[in-house]
């Protein structure tokens, strides 16, 4: 057995209904919370409302951070600056992925002066935190990134001079996860396809990180089978089934620690400097990319060793999601590929040409993109071809 190391995790609560139980997590913490959540869905809802009357029926002072897009350095800096002095015992952050990085970050900078981006990775002359936070709860309602067990919330500055890294300590792992699938069957299906893909590339690239283990090939599996099983469902004909959701949601969750220990491909190497460039959802990059990249991954890899071990992986996962056993390491991965290309037609996955990228654009991003952990390493003319054909 080879040796690893293992990140700590949240408390986890799972399950439909869960969401009840907010209050009195977070009445354990103190008696003033920071509820952070997006401007429309969760008050459109009457959640919002009802969360705060049982926060109140327990004793706590609640304040309200309300984000609409992913952090950025300005908008941590601005929510500190109004909450520092309120003295919040916990950050309750209930939401998509950019608000649970929103009140991760928010938790991360209370006991600090500094502005934010003194601690974001890659930064010049970044410092690094000493891990000091207010305590946070991440309450998910869609099921992607993970962010609700992971160590780092990912802040971005959009233009040229741009950026999309992170804010990382091993103790900005939320406190509590809690994760209710019931929130998630309002979701739209454009939003449930783009999110869930996320989930899904952070599966299958952590399951394929040259830095995998056999606990994060055990989760990654795990999430595979739930998503291979209900993905489809989810963003068509049963988006209202609390237990379709529940796979998606299970399968995000799994991704989080996957990607947490083992790290994560080229995909999400874009996702850092196409992210950085122009205001895409991370979801939908996810989701464009996905089986182009697992495409040049496998055909650099074959190249490699035909039998490559992880080439073995890309064939299972490709026996998982298509639910067909495969007879041998091509067939698996052809499975795989084919399964891929059929979600990104049947879901109409859009082009990066859609969100004003332009072939002039790519050496900037190919320059700018690292992906230590990914299957096999790219060059520069691999990068390009994934671009290009997804434009």
């Amino acid at each position: 057995m080879e040796t690893f190391s293992l990140l700590p995790l949240p408390i986890i609560h799972f399950g439909a209904g869960r969401f009840s139980l907010l209050a009195d997590l977070a009445g354990a913490f103190g008696r003033t919370v920071l509820v952070v959540t997006g401007h429309h869905a969760l008050q459109h809802s009457g959640r919002l409302s009802a969360l705060m009357d049982s926060l109140d029926s327990v004793g706590m002072r609640a304040f309200h951070l309300a984000v609409d897009r992913e952090p950025s350095p300005d908008m941590v800096d601005s929510a500190v600056a109004t909450f520092r002095e309120v003295s919040i015992d916990v950050v309750l952050a209930v939401g998509g992925g950019s608000v649970l990085d929103s009140g991760k970050a928010v938790s991360a900078m209370l006991r600090y002066e500094l502005p934010v981006e003194r601690f974001i990775e890659g930064q010049k002359d970044a410092m690094q935190h000493d891990g000091r936070k207010v305590p946070f709860i991440a309450v998910p309602t869609t099921s992607g990134t993970g962010s609700e067990v992971t160590n780092n919330a990912v802040i971005s500055s959009v233009g040229r001079n741009g950026f999309k890294r992170s804010l990382r300590h091993v103790a900005f792992a939320p406190d509590i996860a809690l994760i209710d699938p019931e929130l998630m069957v309002t979701v739209s299906p454009e939003l449930t396809a783009a999110s869930g893909m996320d989930a899904c590339t952070q599966l299958i690239e952590a399951y394929t990180s040259p830095f995998a283990t056999p606990y994060t090939d055990a989760l990654s599996c795990s999430g595979l089978v739930c998503f291979s099983r209900s993905f489809l469902a989810a963003c068509t004909d049963r988006a209202d089934d609390s237990g379709v959701r529940g796979d998606i949601a299970y399968a995000a969750l799994m991704s989080g620690i996957a990607l947490s220990n083992a790290g994560l491909g080229i995909v999400h190497g874009f996702a850092s400097s196409v992210g950085g460039l122009i205001d895409i959802p991370h979801g939908a990059l996810c989701a464009t990319l996905l089986a182009e990249a697992t495409r040049e991954n496998i055909a650099q890899l074959r190249l490699i060793d035909d039998k490559h071990p992880r080439l073995q992986k890309y064939a299972k996962a490709g026996a998982i999601l298509s639910g067909v056993a495969a007879d041998n390491i091509s067939s698996g991965c052809e499975q795989l590929l084919e399964t891929l290309n059929n979600w990104q037609e049947r879901l109409t996955f859009p082009r990066l040409s859609s969100y004003g990228i332009l072939p002039e654009d790519f050496d900037g991003i190919v320059a700018a993109t690292r992906s230590k952990s990914n299957a096999v390493p790219l060059d520069h003319a691999a990068m390009k071809r994934i671009l290009s054909s997804r434009w």
